[in-house]
């Protein structure tokens, strides 16, 4: 059984036995891509042949547009009449004199030690009469010209003159085979076919001697690319979704901020190894910033110089905590959250999802800058197995099945723990994220009294990597157009 579209194709091949796709198209009055998917449902049934091939594609450019209404040299001519001095002439006539000498329209003669341009015979027979490469740009003023229906020397010229470009097409052709032949000699009858019931086609009763359009679910058609955000964009949406599904409300702060914030208010000694030009990413200007209200800054001092029962042991530099950087984690946006708490505002939940920067070495599972998502608990009832359950809900929404937790060090949490997942490829147990509860040190400058505060800071790079089996995190960020298209929404776990 033939839908109408094959048998328009079918009548339309029946002379030529050969023709392409576009000619078929005007000839059928259908569309070009129904006059494909038609072709290739005739093809799955032997009855045409599809041929393709790579041509050459002239078009007609802006300059050639503006060549087609008036040669330069034939504007010159009509100018000059019979003749002209060169020194009579505008500099802009310069092109269009070159052209009247090449086509051999004028001559220079010396007439008393003056350069005088003299018209041809041939220049006055073309006064009135278009040449071959005019008539060549009115018919690409109509539509493009495959190469070889343009004679090379007056291509030549068209290209010299930056009047044409010409850029690679793929031809499609459908050829008639010998069955498609004989089911044209059975006889086709065109009749109008129904894709789509409609409230009147059921009242008029219409479609008792109507066909109906039938559908091949499994022949090719065009590949249709939808815009879409990012993927690692979708990913985020997602993740940002969990954490608000839990009730927890997003914190945003700068990605440039002092040291204050991002290792100070943290309990980060001024002289630890992640501090230094190895790690982070230090401004060179401006070089500082402002420091919060003097109180604040003072009982973080103490926290350093002191502690609860000691300190770090030094003496604390307001100068180096003014040092201006690029976040090397979000957790200085859980800080900044703390700092404004107040008692009415406890228990209290919150996350934040945002771009770090580490001066790492790149590498299959090292990026230098990456998306940090932080979360943080402020109750005095937390716990640390409410932390895992925290942890493992996460983990579970982002599809992991089978992950661990094992102790772990950070400067300001205590007790700590580091979430892994195995990597079925590298063989190996990778970090996902670390996790713990802030230390004293870390809240009661902050908060004012040491409250129990949950913290993690998932990098969601190494969780959502999986989802598409990518092993190299820098396959993230290729944007290789191919990779966007063909990659699947993200919808976690």
């Amino acid at each position: 059984m033939l839908s109408l579209h094959e048998k328009k194709i079918l009548i339309a091949l029946k002379d030529s036995k050969k023709d392409s796709i576009e000619n078929i198209a005007k000839k059928t009055e259908l569309d070009e891509v129904a006059v494909m998917r038609a072709s290739l449902w005739l093809s799955s049934k032997n009855m045409v042949k599809i041929e393709e091939k790579t041509e050459k594609i002239v078009e007609i450019t802006e300059e050639g547009k503006n060549l087609s209404r008036e040669l330069p040299e034939r504007e010159l001519l009509k100018k000059i009449g019979n003749g002209a001095f060169l020194d009579q002439l505008d500099l802009k006539d310069g092109i269009a004199l070159g052209w009247l000498k090449k086509r051999n329209w004028a001559i220079i003669k010396k007439i008393d030690n003056r350069n005088f341009l003299e018209i041809t015979e041939e220049g006055k027979n073309f006064l009135n009469k278009k040449t071959e490469d005019e008539r060549i740009l009115e018919k690409l003023q109509k539509s493009n010209m495959y190469i070889q229906e343009i004679p090379e020397n007056i291509l030549k010229i068209l290209r010299s003159r930056k009047a044409v470009n010409i850029k690679e097409k793929i031809r499609r052709d459908i050829i008639l085979t010998e069955p498609g032949m004989k089911e044209i000699e059975k006889g086709i009858v065109l009749k109008e076919e129904i894709s789509q019931l409609t409230p009147e086609i059921i009242i008029k009763q219409s479609w008792k001697n109507a066909e109906f359009k039938k559908f091949n679910i499994k022949t090719d058609v065009k590949d249709v690319y939808p815009g879409k955000k990012h993927f690692v964009n979708q990913a985020l949406e997602y993740v940002r979704s969990i954490w608000i599904e839990m009730g927890f409300k997003e914190m945003k702060g700068p990605i440039v901020d002092t040291q204050f914030w991002v290792f100070d208010a943290l309990f980060q000694p001024q002289d630890h190894p992640a501090r230094d030009m190895q790690d982070t990413f230090f401004l060179k200007y401006p070089e500082e910033g402002k420091l919060p209200d003097k109180e604040l800054v003072n009982r973080v001092k103490n926290m350093h110089e002191n502690g609860i029962m000691e300190g770090w042991g030094y003496k604390w530099d307001e100068k180096i905590a003014k040092k201006l950087i690029l976040r090397t984690h979000t957790t200085s946006l859980s800080a900044r959250t703390l700092a404004k708490l107040s008692k009415d505002d406890i228990p209290a939940k919150f996350f934040s999802v945002g771009k770090v920067f580490r001066n790492e070495t790149l590498d299959w599972n090292h990026l230098a800058e990456f998306y940090q998502t932080d979360g943080i608990v402020v109750d005095e009832n937390a716990n640390f197995r409410q932390l895992l359950g925290y942890l493992k809900r996460y983990l579970v929404k982002m599809g992991f099945k089978k992950f661990r937790f094992r102790p772990a060090y950070f400067p300001y949490t205590e007790p700590s723990v580091e979430a892994e997942v195995f990597h079925p490829q590298k063989k190996q147990w990778v970090e996902l994220f670390g996790a713990g509860i802030f230390r004293p040190e870390v809240v009661v400058p902050l908060l004012g009294e040491d409250i129990p505060v949950l913290a993690w800071g998932p990098g969601p790079e190494r969780i959502i990597r999986e989802y598409w089996n990518i092993v190299d995190l820098r396959d993230l960020y290729r944007n290789d157009l191919k990779q966007l298209r063909d990659l699947k929404l993200f919808f976690g776990g």
